[in-house]
């Protein structure tokens, strides 16, 4: 029988993953599909188990990469850490029941993206977004050394307000990783975080974890001011080879 991949999130209509892995397995001779998944409710997940038997592993996307724990037998220590799931792992049994091992496979793609555009360059950084992408970048940021500033649209315990970044934070916070949607395709290509855009200089790195479209608005306003600049494609394409490895490991 065919091998069944896949991804669940709503909307998928901007998810590049289908193209990719069904290019692969063509081009590699694999003999296995990816599906898109687009669920409106998390719930929906076991009638999908039980409608493909074959499926053995899927990737999470916004929003349920937290919601999705709900379903997990066990979580790898990144997984856990990060609480934040964006690849699942799918083994049955032998009455056909399916079990879920969770993993994150952003903190793989981001560190391994970043880390050759650091080299000590940047130690401090403002995370834009709370969600579960953002928890895995202040899980990479703190394996780099990296100090960070939660960010988001209102304050809390955890995060500061956008109208509390002061021309201080912003100029020693000199990476700025934007882990909210603002900037994709299906969520406003003509929006970007609030930021003050005119305290941003040569010595910033603006990276969005946004990869479609590759220039985000968010981008662009950085590179208008002298920023170094960071499409999050690779970052996803890193993360892409990272589920095939766990979907394949034992």
């Amino acid at each position: 029988m065919k091998r069944e991949f896949g991804i669940i999130g709503y909307p998928l209509h901007q998810s590049a993953s289908p193209a990719f892995f069904n290019k692969k397995f063509a081009d590699e001779g694999i003999d296995a599909c990816y599906l898109p998944f687009e669920i409106a409710d998390i719930n929906e997940l076991p009638r999908i188990l039980d409608e493909h038997k074959e499926l053995c592993g899927f990737n999470v996307t916004i929003p349920y990469k937290l919601d999705v724990m709900k379903f997990l037998e066990a979580m790898s220590d990144e997984a856990k850490g990060i609480m934040a799931v964006n690849v699942v792992k799918v083994t049955r049994d032998k009455e056909g029941r399916a079990h879920l091992t969770g993993y994150n496979s952003d903190v793989i793609g981001f560190t391994r993206s970043l880390e050759p555009l650091t080299k000590g360059r940047h130690t401090k950084a403002l995370i834009l977004g709370t969600g579960g992408v953002s928890k895995a970048v202040a899980y990479s940021l703190r394996s780099l050394g990296i100090d960070y500033i939660l960010v988001s649209r209102t304050q809390s315990s955890g995060a500061i307000a956008y109208s509390d970044l002061t021309p201080e934070i912003m100029h020693t916070h000199t990476l700025v990783v934007n882990c909210t949607p603002l900037g994709m395709v299906g969520h406003g290509v003509d929006k970007c975080p609030e930021i003050p855009y005119e305290l941003l200089t040569d010595r910033h790195l603006l990276y969005d974890v946004v990869y479609n479209p590759e220039e985000t608005l968010f981008l662009q306003k950085g590179a208008e001011r002298g920023a170094a600049t960071k499409s999050g494609y690779e970052m996803w394409y890193l993360q892409a080879l990272a589920s095939w490895e766990i979907w394949n490991s034992i």
